[in-house]
Order: structure tokens, then sequence, then C-alpha cells
């Protein structure tokens, strides 16, 4: 393994790895995938290896780097479903935004709606957004009826908390 994938694993490696269970439950399907292709990966590698000089061997060159990535995702991968901390739907009891919640929000005359997720579940598109998320961060451990405002590029924007669920 590299220095910087060592690095990086060892910098992450106390930080909760927020995913809800579906997460999870793709991530070890990945995971089971990954491995599974790795026997192959390997003989590919090993394959291309025999054709002789490695220094100019295209074909060599692109099977190792495959092997790499899938070692590197691999255990990127364990290390994300060990430090795995499940979302929980819902507000806290104090009924203050948090990870897993459902925001519903009032901005420029509009109600949008919001699951606040970790980020590796986020889609805006489809309203999950992550607690890292200028937004979503602001929207953290407030309550219905507070006032949020977020700088933007053309001024601050505000946004209601109508309703947490």
């Amino acid at each position: 393994m590299s220095k910087r994938m060592s690095d990086e694993l060892r910098d992450k490696a106390y930080e909760p790895f927020h995913i809800t269970e579906e997460g999870l439950r793709r991530l070890r399907e990945k995971l089971a995938r990954l491995k599974r292709a790795l026997p192959g990966r390997i003989e590919e590698t090993a394959r291309t290896a025999a054709y002789g000089d490695r220094s100019e061997n295209d074909e060599y060159k692109t099977a190792k780097g495959a092997l790499r990535r899938t070692k590197w995702q691999i255990l990127e991968i364990e290390d994300q479903i060990k430090r795995a901390a499940i979302i929980k739907s819902g507000f806290g009891a104090s009924g203050k935004v948090r990870i897993g919640s459902l925001v519903v929000l009032e901005t420029d005359g509009a109600k949008k709606t919001f699951e606040i997720l970790g980020p590796h579940e986020t889609d805006p598109s489809k309203g999950r957004i992550s607690y890292e998320s200028p937004l979503g961060a602001a929207l953290l451990n407030h309550v219905q009826g507070d006032i949020i405002l977020l700088k933007a590029g053309n001024g601050p924007k505000e946004y209601r908390i109508l309703e947490v669920q």
C-alpha cells in the first residue's frame, strides 16, 4: 500500500462514516463484487507481465492500474464499513435537526424538503443533502420556526424551517 493510501486511511480512522441501512447494504454488495473481481485482475496483470519489458508494456500498465484501483477500493470500503454509523431517520428528542432528519423549508416563497444524510449518499436533485454541505451544516441543531441565513453569490438567502421530521 502506498504512503498516500495509508495516510488517507489513518486520517479517517476515527471519524464515523454516516450511512443509512440501505447505503450500508449497497456498500457490502459492492465490496463482494470487487472481491470476486480481484482474482481476474491478478490473473490479467500476471498474463500481461509475461509480455516482456514492463516499461513499454501498455497492457501491463493498464492491468496493474486496474488491480491497484480494485485493491484500493476494497481497502476503502472495508474501512468505511468498519466505521459505519447508521443514520436513524427523524429528529432528536429535542426536536432539533440532526443527521437523518427530513426538513421542510420555505425559501423565496416556495417549500422545499431536504433529507440530511452523510456525504456519500447525497443527491440534491432528490432533496438528499449532506450534513457537511453549507445548507445541511447550517440546519443542524435548529428547530421548527428557526430562520437560517446563508451567504449566496447574490447575497444572503433566507430559509425558514417549517417542519422537522
